[in-house]
Order: structure tokens, then sequence, then C-alpha cells
């Protein structure tokens, strides 16, 4: 068996041929995402396969041989240099032990591009729990992150990244604006206090009523914009594109599509963005129905628990994006960024398709939204602004 690295594929553009894999040969993540970028083809068994173009969120293409994790790689194969910088010393904080937060570090620990994950919490021995079974799975994961529980920010230290999720989660019969207040106090001190233990970290805020926390931690923290980012644009699109295969017309990692506004009643999926492994899709009020129901995804898992909201998806979104932005793969994702005239949109949180590096966002792509999008787009952006002014005057 042979490990298929980023070099392999550079080495293979250079010389403008395509990349031969044998059967069993490992393809690592970031040789698929250069393979990608160059347009090389990777061949197995004299077939040539070129790398599809990727969805927002999306995996790779399953026609590329298997990915290995990030411990296979590192278990004597070759690991690109991009991978691994700052490895040694770097810290990811999760605030928040509860269900979000323990998926969240879990898969930050897999990923094992952090040497020690950080789980803080106010309730006194859970996050040290936590992180002790998760400690205990370091074997079956593979993984080598360090894990660790603090009931404070500045236990745990400075970080390069720290993933917000405390906070009161909803209940059947509430909204996500229902809990602003409450969550609003949470959010503001945690980022206070990041800004005085982690004053160059990027923040990620997972905490609801999302929109408005974004903007009111960054307000809080003192930090430029682009250090400060919100989770839930790749929430809402994976479940859009989760919920899509659920017809059975495709599997999920094929549908390109990207999850625009606010985490709510504002959102949208501009359908002039969905397509199919690369195929634009008819509009149909089938499609209509499964965009309804993607509003309503939150909603309709906390009506089924009938105690507490989601948080698989919820927890990976969050590490995704912090993993993304420790790779440097400046993958672009849709995110609660700040805008400043993207879309006619201007000094307000919005969800906008943003390109994230290591350092947080490197810039807003501007999409090419059709007219009716695009004031959909402006009105969830007002809808946040008006909240945030209530918001203030309560404050």
């Amino acid at each position: 068996m042979s490990v298929i690295s980023v070099q392999a594929v550079e080495l293979a553009a250079a010389e403008g041929r395509a990349v031969q894999v044998a059967e069993g040969d490992l393809v690592t993540p970031l040789a698929r995402e250069r393979a990608q970028d160059l347009g090389v083809e990777i061949t197995r068994g004299g077939s040539g396969v070129r790398p599809a173009a990727r969805a927002v969120g999306a995996a790779s293409s399953p026609l590329l041989p298997p990915t290995p994790s990030n411990a296979l790689v590192r278990r004597g194969a070759p690991i690109p240099a991009t991978l691994k910088p700052g490895r040694a010393g770097s810290r990811v904080v999760v605030v928040g032990a509860g269900h979000v937060g323990q998926i969240a570090a879990l898969r930050l620990c897999d990923a094992d591009v952090f040497e020690e994950v950080v789980l803080v919490d106010v309730v006194e021995g859970l996050a040290s729990g936590i992180a002790l079974d998760l400690t205990h799975s370091a074997a079956l994961g593979h993984f080598s992150t360090k894990v660790r529980g603090a009931t404070s920010v500045e236990e745990a230290g400075s970080a390069e990244y720290v993933i917000i999720t405390a906070g009161k989660a909803r209940q059947p019969g509430m909204s996500r604006s229902d809990l602003i207040e409450t969550n609003a106090a949470i959010v503001g001190r945690v980022a206070e206090e990041v800004a005085r233990s982690s004053p160059n970290a990027v923040l990620v805020v997972v905490t609801n009523p999302l929109d408005e926390m974004t903007q009111h931690a960054w307000a809080a923290s003192g930090f430029p914009p682009e250090r400060v980012v919100g989770m839930a644009g790749v929430l809402d699109t994976a479940r859009f594109q989760a919920l899509l295969s659920l017809t059975g017309s495709t599997p999920a990692d094929q549908v390109s599509a990207v999850a625009l506004g606010s985490h709510g009643e504002e959102m949208l999926v501009p359908t002039s963005q969905v397509s199919i492994a690369g195929r634009a899709v008819d509009v149909t009020p089938e499609l209509t129905a499964i965009i309804d129901r993607t509003r309503a995804s939150g909603a309709e898992v906390v009506g089924l628990l009938k105690s507490g909201s989601a948080f698989m998806a919820p927890g990976m979104s969050a590490a995704h994006m912090v993993i993304t932005m420790k790779r440097g793969t400046r993958e672009v994702l849709p995110a609660a960024v700040y805008a400043t005239g993207q879309y006619g949109i201007n000094g307000v949180y919005v969800g906008l398709p943003a390109r994230l590096g290591p350092r947080g966002v490197e810039g807003i792509v501007e999409l090419p939204l059709d007219a009716g999008e695009t004031k959909a787009l402006r009105e969830a952006a007002e809808r946040i602004r008006e909240r945030l002014e209530s918001l203030a005057k309560v404050s």
C-alpha cells in the first residue's frame, strides 16, 4: 500500500500527467484538495477520474480512493507541511461542555491537528469528566490530541481558536430569538474573558440566536470582525444537503448548495446556486418544501427530543470551520460574517459565503444571485439589525 501525498500531486501537475493510484492505495485529504485546485486527474486501474467541483460544505468526491483519517496519514505516511504547522503547542478551546461542545471536541480530537483541546464549563467536574472520557478513546480513534477540562476560560489558557457553545438551549415551543437576553449575558462575558486570555484568537460562535450572538461577541471582545464568525451557514447547508438526499435522488455529498441569511426564519437557500453532481436543478414544489424543512430543522429536532436541541450536526459544523481554518485550505464556507457592503449589506453580521483562512475571514465571496434572492438576503440582514436594536435597548 502507498499513500499519495500532496507532493505526488504537485509533481504530476508539473510534469503534465495524471496521478496513478493502485488498488489499496490511500490519498491524503490535502492531496485530494490540491488535485482539485490543480486540475490533476487521479487514475486507478487505467481509468481517469477528474475530481468533481466541491460543494460548499460537501465531502470529497466518492469516486476517488477512500480518504484516510489524519491518524492513518500520521502513522508512517508523508504528512504535507501545510497540514501540520503550529501543531506543537497549538490549542483550541471549546466553551460549554454540553452536547454541542462534546461533539465539537470529539471531532477536533479526531482531526488531530491541535496538540490540545480544552473543554470549559462552569459546572465543577463536567468538563474534566468529558475530557477524561474523550482521552480514553484515543487508542480507538487513533489520535494523539491531548484533552483537558477547565472551569474558566482563564484556566484553559491562551488559544488559537475558541468555540463558544455556552448558553441556554431551546425547548419545545421556543424560538431562537426567545433566548436573546439570557444568552447575550453569557456570550458577552465569555467574549470578554477570551479577549483577555487569548487576544489573538479566532472566535467561532454557536450559541443561539446565532447571528445576534455573533455580533454581540464581536462587540464584547473588541476583536476585528474577521476574527469573529458564526457557525450557522455550514449547519444549514448540511441540513439541506441531507434532506435533499432523503428523496433518493443523490447522496448528500453530491449536492452543491449554500444557506445564507439568518439562522432562523429568514434563512434562504438560493435555488440559483443548487446543483447535483454539477447539474442545475429545477425549482419544484418539492425543492421548495425541502428548503422550508431545512429552515425549520432545528425546531423539528427540538420537538422530537422533547428536551434540549440538536447537537450532532451543530457540533460537527463548528469543528469543521475550525479544522478548515487550522489546515489553511482556505475553503469557502457559509458563515455569519460582518458585511461591509457585499450584496448591498453593511454593518451587520449575516450569513454569507466566506473564505476562511488561518486567521479567520479572508474575504466574502459574492455569488451571482438573482434579484429575488438578493432582496431576500438584504431583508434577512435588516431583520437581524432590528433584533440587535432590541437587544441594545435591554442591555
